[in-house]
């Protein structure tokens, strides 16, 4: 009998087919390993229910993502999911829960967990530090390219306190105003000590990338 897992990774592909490659079925795929290595390195490993729900959670996270969506329907893709694999109910809500609060616009708005469980941090890190790093880079542009949006534009600068309506908005930002709107403020939002241990290289890795673009834009390097 088919894994609930291979299941869940079936429905990856056929549900993020159409997507640009800065949210496609590989993002997932990163995203599980890397929320499943977090995991372990927190402990949560000696638990099979926790490890099933981080893995799950992973990757069912960007199923019904609202820049994606094609029709109202989808968002219940991920909830109908669970509820045909028969999971038990306290199970089931731990997931929907990790999928509906992990995201930066629940943060910036306030919604964020101040009490979150172990797998909850597990899996918002490992999404974060896709975003991030040499990986969060060509995520970056490539999402800004898929939008038509300019790379950079001196005359506009980025917001300084941004709303969750003006984030999910975007309005005319470049694609280089969203690392510093989104981009370099996410290794200090990382929840678990593994995941703040990953995310230093990967923040600094960015630092350096924006100091030679910037020089190189200006016709200095």
């Amino acid at each position: 009998m088919e894994s609930r897992v291979r299941k869940a990774e079936k429905l990856v592909e056929r549900s993020m087919k159409g997507n640009d490659a800065s949210h496609d079925a590989s993002h997932v795929w990163r995203v599980r390993d890397l929320a499943l290595s977090l995991a372990r390195e927190e402990g949560l490993a000696s638990n099979p229910d926790s490890m099933e729900i981080v893995e799950l959670a992973a990757l069912l996270h960007d199923i019904g993502d609202y820049k994606y969506l094609r029709d109202p329907s989808e968002e219940k893709i991920v909830e109908n999911f669970l509820e045909d694999e028969g999971l038990e109910e306290s199970k089931k809500m731990r997931i929907l829960n990790i999928i509906k609060k992990m995201g930066f616009k629940d943060e910036i708005a306030g919604r964020a967990n101040a009490e979150f469980s172990p797998e909850f941090g597990v899996v918002q890190d490992a999404d974060r530090l896709d975003a991030i790093g040499a990986i969060g880079i060509a995520r970056c542009f490539t999402f800004g390219g898929s939008r038509n949006r300019v790379l950079h534009d001196p005359a506009i600068k980025p917001r300084s306190d941004v709303s969750k309506e003006q984030y999910m908005k975007k309005g005319e930002q470049t694609t280089v105003n969203h690392f510093h709107e989104k981009l370099l403020k996410l290794k200090d939002l990382m929840k678990t000590e593994a995941g703040r241990r990953r995310a230093e290289k990967r923040h600094k890795f960015m630092e350096e990338f924006l100091m030679e673009f910037y020089e190189e834009w200006d016709g200095k390097a």
